[in-house]
């Protein structure tokens, strides 16, 4: 079964903006814009843009997971996002026998982690993700409204997805975002036009913008 159904599927917790260092449990920290990971995986994850931290919050997901995000934008003076990453560790919890599957998603590598991904094409994501109550992406959008930051009506979203564990109840999951202008040529729709297949070149292009975005080491 997989969570994570639409791009950012985000509950809300503790949060903690704009600190230099900051814990959400004992096995993970950041600082500056690398995230240290002692728990599954055990990685070491740096943003390379000029993307600033924005904050890290420890969340529930429709009673049937946990995660801890963090994330990362860069914006202009109008606050309307440009880039952002969310990098996010999910498990699910002992009260169920779900597990994830990407099986049937294309693979990348990325640095020394592989990854199953897709690129989508988004028109008007902001109330798509405020609407979803109790999700992943309803609590990333409640930390970027905190920050006076605003998702632009057009967006791609490249997702990738690690499974670190044999049994496939846990993951890490880093979504990319990167704004278009009103006048793209990119297909975009409200629930998502697959790039993959209706655009091939520019899922492409987006994914490298992706991945050059990233350094990922075990």
């Amino acid at each position: 079964m997989v969570v994570a159904a639409i791009c950012l599927v985000f509950a809300v917790a503790t949060l903690a903006y704009g600190a230099d260092r900051t814990d959400t449990r004992a096995g993970r920290h950041i600082i500056g814009r690398t995230i240290f990971s002692d728990d599954l995986p055990r990685a070491k994850l740096s943003i390379r843009r000029e993307a600033r931290f924005i904050g890290a919050q420890r969340i529930n997901i429709h009673g049937n997971s946990e995660a801890e995000q963090y994330v990362f934008a860069s914006s202009g003076r109008d606050n309307i996002i440009h880039q952002f990453y969310l990098i996010q560790f999910e498990h699910f919890l002992p009260t169920n026998h779900f597990t994830y599957d990407y099986a049937s998603m294309r693979t990348t590598q990325v640095g020394e982690l592989q990854f199953n991904y897709d690129v989508r094409g988004f028109s008007d994501l902001g109330p798509l993700l405020r609407e979803d109550n109790g999700s992943d992406g309803q609590a990333v959008e409640r930390m970027l409204e905190k920050q006076r930051l605003v998702l632009p009506h057009n967006i791609v979203m490249v997702r990738m997805f690690h499974l670190p564990s044999a049994d496939h109840r846990t993951e890490l999951m880093i979504l990319y975002g990167e704004a278009l202008p009103q006048n793209t040529t990119v297909p975009v729709r409200a629930s998502g036009a697959p790039l993959d297949t209706e655009s091939p070149s520019s899922a492409q292009i987006f994914l490298e913008h992706a991945r050059q975005g990233l350094a990922v080491q075990k």
